[in-house]
């Protein structure tokens, strides 16, 4: 009697690899609800849009608090000051970008120094107006550019290794360093 108990409860009860492929099929049948992708295509755009935005908000912050002094324009011709905060803003979007293609990777998990290099490259080139627009110092400005450079050399590379698109975009920030170092050259001169 014992017996035939036991083989009536075996029968009764689910398999458990029947049970984990049920499973499996209804969660493959959710994935792939029309509302389900639109949610997930909606979360993204909205995270890339708080990654672009950021930075380039931040940066039209600095420029309107900072970036112009009219004694500055006095004295920095070339380039003019409007191309300075129009490659600034350029760069800030482009590092934003690419900030969040190494994070939909889940590039900043697996390599947290690129995050480091990211937010190092964000605060110098936020900090570079005040020093040398709002303080007048181009000295400690020039550090800073140079630091700048340096950073996004090796946020560049901590990009590629996780994306090649994001290490790309990073690339054509150099242009903006490079300018950045030049108007200070050009102001240390003065």
């Amino acid at each position: 009697m014992a017996s035939q108990d036991l083989k009536q409860r075996i029968r009764d009860e689910p398999d458990a690899t029947a049970t984990a492929a049920a499973a499996a099929d209804i969660n493959d049948k959710a994935s792939h609800r029309p509302g389900r992708k639109k949610a997930m295509a909606k979360r993204g755009l909205r995270s890339l849009a708080v990654a672009v935005a950021l930075p380039l908000a931040l940066t039209a912050l600095d420029i309107s608090f900072f970036g112009s002094d009219p004694a500055s324009r006095k004295h920095l011709r070339f380039p003019p000051l409007w191309a300075l905060h129009a490659t600034c803003l350029v760069s800030s979007m482009l590092l934003g970008l690419s900030a969040w293609l190494v994070w939909a990777e889940g590039g900043f998990h697996r390599k947290p120094e690129a995050l480091a290099l990211y937010a190092a490259v964000l605060g110098l080139g936020l900090g570079w107006d005040p020093i040398v627009f709002g303080a007048g110092a181009s000295k400690l400005g020039l550090v800073v550019a140079l630091a700048l450079f340096g950073s996004l050399f090796g946020c560049y590379k901590k990009f590629k290794e996780v994306s090649t698109i994001a290490g790309d975009l990073v690339k054509l920030c150099f242009a903006w360093a490079g300018f950045v170092c030049i108007v200070n050259l050009k102001l240390v001169a003065m």
